[in-house]
């Protein structure tokens, strides 16, 4: 089951909202590129909030290793530079208990400019088994307590015929072409996490993630 991303506007608190399952059994919440439209689709706002537009949400395991990655702000010319916005919150929230829907372990991750050569930054908080927030330049490998986080500009992963899209919604024929790719060559920012594993497990319980972002005072 695929449910679309929400928005919802609380106390001044603006929420985009979609995620991904790391393991089989509630379903898949999914968030897609410039959605809700109306608040994140230039063609539909003059003001779109890029910054806090959740494209996708994967999580996978290996052995060892949980492997969380947000992306946002896409999709963009790879001229474009990545996005950085202190005033956007974002949160990347996992479950392992039998609650599907608590966010037992919120990673929460933000901006800001450091002092030396006004240089972005990047600060994660929530990772279990970590002293306390993990900090440094975007852009950069940060490794602490077993936990690695980068923060940067990525080709854009997704892959998607949208002309394929428009063509079988059009027709009604299936018209998708698996070599035609609209994001082939665009780019979008993301935050990589990779955790040791047994730090997310909690015996035989499923594992639920999603992401959220949150601005205060509203749409721009």
């Amino acid at each position: 089951m695929n449910k679309k991303p929400i928005a919802a506007i609380a106390a001044g608190l603006t929420l985009a909202l979609g995620g991904a399952a790391l393991l089989p059994g509630l379903g898949l919440f999914a968030a897609d590129h410039l959605d809700p439209p109306s608040r994140t689709d230039p063609a539909q706002d003059d003001t779109p909030d890029r910054a806090a537009d959740i494209a996708d949400i994967y999580a996978w395991h290996t052995d060892d290793r949980v492997n969380l990655i947000m992306t946002f702000a896409g999709p963009q010319a790879p001229t474009a530079p990545a996005t950085y916005d202190p005033d956007v919150l974002y949160t990347i929230n996992v479950s392992n208990a039998t609650e599907r829907t608590t966010p037992d372990i919120p990673i929460m991750i933000r901006f800001g400019t450091r002092t030396a050569g006004n240089q972005f930054g990047v600060q994660v908080s929530g990772i279990p088994g970590t002293s306390g927030p993990i900090e440094g330049p975007v852009e950069t490998n940060l490794n602490e307590d077993g936990v690695m986080v980068r923060a940067g500009l990525f080709d854009d992963p997704f892959f998607f015929d949208l002309q394929g899209f428009k063509d079988t919604a059009a027709t009604g024929t299936l018209s998708f072409d698996s070599e035609r790719d609209f994001f082939a060559g665009q780019n979008l920012t993301a935050v990589v996490i990779s955790i040791p594993r047994d730090r997310i497990a909690n015996g035989s319980n499923p594992i639920d993630v999603w992401g959220t972002t949150a601005r205060f005072g509203g749409q721009l």
